[in-house]
């Protein structure tokens, strides 16, 4: 017990998001996005850490579904926002590589989030995510994080990534 609450335990089970280098590589974007949403590739461990899956994949669209818990307070007792960028950074991520041809890869180089209003837990929301440019270098990609059930808009944010062949 602490002096201001009740201890907590937390503990789930995941697993670990191994996914074959050369399998991957064969695949387009789309396909290793839509494998993993079908349960037919590993879901990214980040997923079950932080309670959010991957719902919708189409050609430069995505979206994911999480609902943070209490676990995640911040010192003013609503959700800290690095769940809300972290959310974000894997929807807009996976956006990025629903554009990428088989043997492509990219690497996040900027993340900017713009946080609307507090999120607070037990509040389901959605990722949703959409590219705005898929380059042979660059690729940028726009996605906003919005209440399931109430339709609030909680933050919305960008990314640029860095596209590359794999092995570069």
């Amino acid at each position: 017990m602490d002096a201001v609450g009740t201890v907590k335990t937390r503990s789930y089970s995941y697993q670990a998001a191994t996914i074959d280098p050369a399998k991957a590589a064969t695949m387009s974007g789309l396909d290793l996005m839509r494998a993993v949403m079908e349960g037919k590739l590993p879901r990214p461990s980040i997923g079950f850490t932080l309670g959010f899956v991957l719902v919708e994949v189409e050609a430069g669209r995505v979206v994911f579904e999480g609902a943070p818990g209490d676990w995640s307070y911040n010192p003013l007792g609503t959700v800290h926002g690095g769940y809300a960028a972290t959310m974000l950074d894997s929807c807009l991520g996976c956006v990025v590589h629903t554009t990428l041809p088989a043997g492509t890869s990219y690497t996040t180089v900027e993340l900017k989030v713009n946080y609307v209003r507090a999120l607070k837990p037990g509040i389901v929301v959605r990722a949703e995510g959409k590219a705005v440019h898929s380059g042979g270098r660059i690729a940028t990609a726009e996605g906003r994080l919005i209440g399931k059930d109430d339709g609030k808009l909680y933050a919305h944010g960008s990314t640029t990534c860095l596209v590359m062949k794999l092995g570069e």
